[in-house]
């Protein structure tokens, strides 16, 4: 998006909850009203339906008392069956591949046409909410059977594959994308070799489940670029805006690039009551120090960033408005209250959508801990633990997704003013695998309170409604 649009953006941000509360409470509870008895909006499929369905699928967990469902669990594979079979229902051609991602096709009027992929992740985190991943299958498959019933399903312009990926949050692995990343083929071979806590190799779990998989047909999970068309996700937001702006959907314009650091300071250890505060190499004191300034700089881009090729305007106009960094875990040694730390140990989480951006914050960052360590006479260690890039969302297909979802909302709510947002998303998603596929687009679900990951993650049903209609009028119009 250009400078120009994000600023008519903020603007229509800042309209909707500072001058218009019309605006803000549009779509806050849509009235079904007469709604039911039209034919072309499928409530008993698009709503209720997919709105049970969701609740089934939040029951299938691993724990009892919360829902966690992690990679080819056995809460896992019985989520398979529900997937499967719904699928089946909607008139779809199904299949499970080696890594335990469900697939679901019809060909349409020309089998041999770049299909279109859309879905979403069904594992979770643990004590997770019910909508996050599953909603993007849910509303996919409810929109093909709303065009199985209707008889469209056979007259699609190209094939339409729904996946529902089998581990998108990396929770028992500690490695993501492990289903969108095998049909993307961005995961090299020793991937398989990857363990869990207990010492268990993703390959050897993967022969308990009878599936005895090597390097070579994991690299043939790989789709075929030629072969694909695009991808469509949708998704609930896991933030405040949608909610805050009165919309039930909103058009994802990027996902921001992630990097994460580990910072180890270390300094002097020793007793608490007999060293002298002048003559302390405090690691603590070192690191908190720098958490502040890493607080300053994300805040305050602007001021701290410097032109010598590193930055420039526009990226530094485009962090003050993306940019967002945490400093999540935070541990010390020997961590007794009578002792001088002899070490810190940090992360670091950084995301912007401007990818030289967020470089540059690493650079400017690295160089103030350096800076801060030599100042305190303690030491400090940079590990970079991850990153991926950001991915802009395909600008066509966030068009088409933009129409199709004011059309789902003019026919639900009749006249709307306004366009339906853009936004772009903090968190990573199956997507920015996909894009190394092919084009991406994205469309977010407003979710109550922004919570997620969380028993306390919401959807209101007219929502799920929403976004089932966005998405079959997408497939409706699909070229």
């Amino acid at each position: 998006m250009s400078s120009t649009s994000t600023f008519l953006h903020s603007c229509f941000l800042i309209f909707c909850l500072l001058s218009a509360p019309s605006c803000v409470s549009m779509f806050s509870g849509i009235e079904t009203g007469d709604l039911e008895k039209r034919d072309d909006l499928f409530p008993q499929i698009l709503r209720d339906e997919a709105v049970a369905r969701l609740y089934e699928l939040g029951k299938v967990s691993d724990a009892s008392g919360y829902l966690e469902r992690t990679f080819l669990s056995p809460a896992s594979m019985r989520a398979i069956n529900h997937i499967r079979k719904w699928m089946e229902d909607a008139g779809l051609r199904t299949w499970v591949d080696q890594m335990g991602n469900v697939h679901g096709r019809v060909d349409g009027v020309n089998a041999n046409a770049g299909a279109l992929l859309i879905g979403s992740h069904m594992d979770t985190v643990v004590d997770a909410g019910m909508f996050d991943g599953s909603l993007g299958i849910v509303s996919a498959i409810s929109a093909l059977k709303a065009m199985h019933v209707n008889g469209k399903l056979e007259k699609l312009k190209r094939p339409v594959e729904v996946i529902a990926f089998s581990d998108e949050e990396g929770v028992r692995f500690q490695t993501t994308f492990l289903g969108s990343g095998a049909i993307a083929g961005i995961l090299p071979a020793t991937t398989l070799e990857i363990s869990d806590k207990r010492d268990v190799m993703i390959k050897d779990f993967l022969k308990e489940n009878s599936v005895d998989i090597t390097e070579e047909s994991l690299l043939k999970l790989k789709y075929d670029p030629k072969s694909v068309w695009g991808y469509v996700e949708v998704h609930i937001e896991q933030g405040p805006v949608l909610e805050q702006v009165g919309f039930p959907l909103g058009v994802v314009k990027g996902i921001a690039g992630q990097t994460r650091l580990k910072v180890t300071v270390r300094g002097s250890q020793g007793h608490a009551g007999t060293v002298p505060m002048s003559m302390r190499q405090d690691p603590m004191a070192a690191a908190a120090e720098q958490i502040v300034v890493l607080e300053n700089l994300c805040k305050h881009p602007e001021e701290y960033l410097s032109y010598d090729g590193h930055c420039s305007d526009s990226t530094v106009k485009s962090l003050s408005s993306s940019l967002v960094c945490t400093v999540g875990e935070i541990s010390t040694w020997p961590s007794a209250s009578n002792v001088i730390p002899g070490q810190v140990t940090y992360t670091v989480d950084i995301r912007a959508i401007d990818d030289l951006g967020r470089e540059a914050v690493i650079y400017d960052l690295s160089k103030q801990i350096y800076q801060i360590c030599d100042k305190r006479s303690v030491s400090c260690i940079i590990e970079h633990k991850h990153d991926a890039g950001a991915v802009i969302c395909d600008s066509d297909l966030s068009s088409q997704l933009k129409s199709s979802a004011y059309s789902a909302l003019k026919k639900m709510e009749g006249d709307i003013q306004d366009e339906v947002p853009t936004l772009m998303s903090g968190a990573g998603h199956d997507a920015m695998a996909i894009s190394h596929l092919t084009k991406v687009g994205m469309l977010f679900v407003r979710c109550r309170g922004g919570i997620s990951h969380s028993p306390q993650e919401h959807v209101l049903d007219n929502d799920v409604w929403a976004a089932g209609l966005a998405t079959l009028s997408f497939l409706e119009n699909l070229s």
